[in-house]
């Protein structure tokens, strides 16, 4: 199975609901919650060139946000990711 990573805040509801979407289709993943670690914020820019959260990682693949993690599964993209 793939390694997911995604960077969120507690409060952030595009990060409610890209977890939900992972959660229901039984993917694990790794949580970094900026909010709590905020050393893990410039991690997060460097790796991404993002400021926003979602950031999402599947397999050291930068998928983007919420917005582009479910466009890659209405395209049928994600589970491509997710099993390689």
């Amino acid at each position: 199975m793939a390694k997911v990573i995604v960077y969120s805040k507690t409060w952030c509801p595009f990060c409610v609901r890209a977890k939900a979407l992972l959660t229901q289709k039984s993917v694990d993943f790794e949580e970094i919650n900026i909010g709590a670690e905020p050393e893990k914020r410039d991690e997060m820019i460097k790796l991404s060139g993002q400021h926003t959260v979602p950031q999402i990682f599947i397999n050291e693949h930068h998928v983007g946000g919420c917005d582009e993690l479910l466009a890659a599964e209405a395209q049928g993209e994600l589970d491509r990711l997710l099993n390689t």
